[in-house]
């Protein structure tokens, strides 16, 4: 299972790779057909894959991008990615860039392996207190 996590890290590595490239034919390598991307604006917008690969050819650029708290966990076939990042997208002349929650749902299949099935790229608050107030509701501490 450690395998797995890994190897979904480097997946999303090579995604975002490829996104900040504008590579078209590699991100369409790591997407599933009926993948979708929830895209946290207001209101919320729904990207497929057919979409998301024409708004990357068209100016829907990611052109920095830093993970920063990653988590994995795997759920049989399937795997559910979350990080903190630091992302800078472009879509004409505006600028969409900060602290971002990604998370992504992996799908392994019998043929072609793991692919992405769903993305949702929300903008974080930067309210601090809230978040310790969150914090210290974990038990686990």
């Amino acid at each position: 299972m450690a395998d797995s996590l890994a190897e979904i890290e480097a997946l999303e590595l090579r995604l975002m790779r490829a996104w900040v490239a504008s590579e078209t034919k590699e991100t369409k390598k790591l997407l599933a057909r009926d993948f979708m991307a929830m895209i946290g604006t207001l209101p919320p917008q729904l990207l497929d894959r057919p979409s998301f690969l024409a708004g990357i050819e068209r100016g829907f650029a990611c052109t920095r991008f830093a993970m920063r708290e990653v988590f994995v966990r795997q759920h049989g076939k399937v795997a559910w990615f979350v990080a903190g990042a630091e992302l800078e997208l472009r879509l004409g002349a505006k600028v969409w860039s900060g602290p971002f929650l990604v998370t992504g749902l992996w799908r392994k299949g019998a043929i072609g392996g793991w692919k992405l099935t769903e993305r949702s790229l929300a903008k974080l608050d930067q309210n601090d207190s809230f978040a310790d107030m969150v914090r210290a509701l974990q038990l686990w501490k």
